[in-house]
């Protein structure tokens, strides 16, 4: 994975959490700019997210196209065990002490299609939003991922076009069908295509290295994104999907101003952790120390930002990389070439 590329998705992970952070502890009521920034703003994150997923899964696949079920395999065993432990978690919690995370709404059937990552409506009545409330990306990456992986089975030149085609049918045409939810007719799911796009220039060499030019454009980029509060629709697509991709293709060109940096590489690693388990800590920790004990929320924030981290850490080395491992391991080994 390239060190910038894992820049880009530390930075994302964390501009989620102080989104979050604004919701837990003002309910989106932001006393200040700066509030009022992370409030509108900050799930822009998720837009780069989806980006980058699109990238690292082109460029995972570029040089050895694996078959469809191995793929889906793979990614169930990164994806999986980390997101079915903090689901658990926040089941855990809500059937507890609900008043921890009084937002959120607990049933058997909820739970269930959450862990299987099918749209549900909260029984909180917020909207599709699965027991762990992030975890609504996740449909998106595992429906995208089941459309990659069906044009595994096809040739390699049509691949793009099929996965192309297929997630613009899903949004289009197909969420509004009986077959699927109308969660999926958020254009949201074409940033993966950018994605994709951004992976094709890449691998062709079409995204030239440099330093101060890629910089300005990031800079640019990430400028206009700032300017718009809270698109909905296609109008996200355009003010902050394509910025984002553009975003992505500057951070890819400064690659030499992030090579061998540990500590963003490690950021950019635990990131998928840091986005799944931050919600339950910042609940607990509103819950506990600011609304019980009185806390400050900043202070309170201060005290999360490195338990997050750390914990971050913990889920990263144990859940996604060690255990990962070991269910990749059980999984039939053979060689598959690319499909011409």
């Amino acid at each position: 994975m390239l060190i910038s590329v894992q820049a880009l998705r530390a930075f994302a992970a964390w501009v989620v959490v102080f989104h979050h952070f604004v919701q837990v502890f003002f309910d989106f009521d932001a006393n200040n700019t700066f509030e009022h920034l992370l409030a509108t703003r900050g799930q822009m994150g998720v837009d780069i997210f989806f980006v980058i997923s699109g990238f690292v899964i082109y460029a995972s696949t570029a040089r050895r196209a694996p078959s469809g079920g191995e793929f889906l395999l793979q990614r169930a065993a990164r994806i999986v065990p980390a997101y079915w432990l903090y689901t658990a978690i926040t089941a855990g919690i809500l059937y507890l002490s609900q008043d921890v995370m009084p937002d959120y709404g607990l049933s058997l059937k909820s739970l269930a299609m959450s862990l299987f990552f099918l749209p549900v409506e909260n029984p909180a009545g917020y909207g599709y939003y699965p027991t762990l409330p992030v975890g609504w990306t996740l449909n998106f990456e595992m429906l995208f991922y089941l459309v990659f992986a069906a044009s595994l089975l096809i040739n390699r030149h049509l691949r793009l076009w099929a996965v192309v085609l297929g997630l613009i049918a899903i949004g289009a045409w197909l969420s509004e069908r009986p077959l699927l939810s109308d969660f999926y007719h958020d254009p949201i799911l074409y940033n993966f295509l950018l994605g994709l796009g951004v992976g094709f220039l890449h691998r062709r060499g079409w995204l030239p290295g440099g330093r101060w030019l890629p910089a300005g454009v990031a800079l640019l980029a990430f400028t206009f994104m700032m300017q718009f509060d809270d698109p909905q629709g296609m109008t996200r697509f355009m003010l902050w999907g394509l910025p984002g991709a553009v975003l992505l293709c500057a951070f890819i060109a400064m690659e030499t101003l992030f090579a061998g940096n540990r500590a963003i590489k490690a950021l950019g690693d635990w990131s998928y952790s840091t986005y799944l388990l931050h919600v339950i800590v910042l609940w607990t920790a509103q819950y506990v120390l600011t609304e019980r004990i009185g806390w400050p929320p900043y202070a309170t924030l201060a005290l999360c930002l490195p338990l997050i981290a750390v914990l971050s850490w913990v889920s990263f080395e144990y859940l996604e990389k060690r255990l990962s491992r070991r269910l990749r391991n059980l999984m039939p080994s053979r060689r598959v070439t690319s499909a011409t």
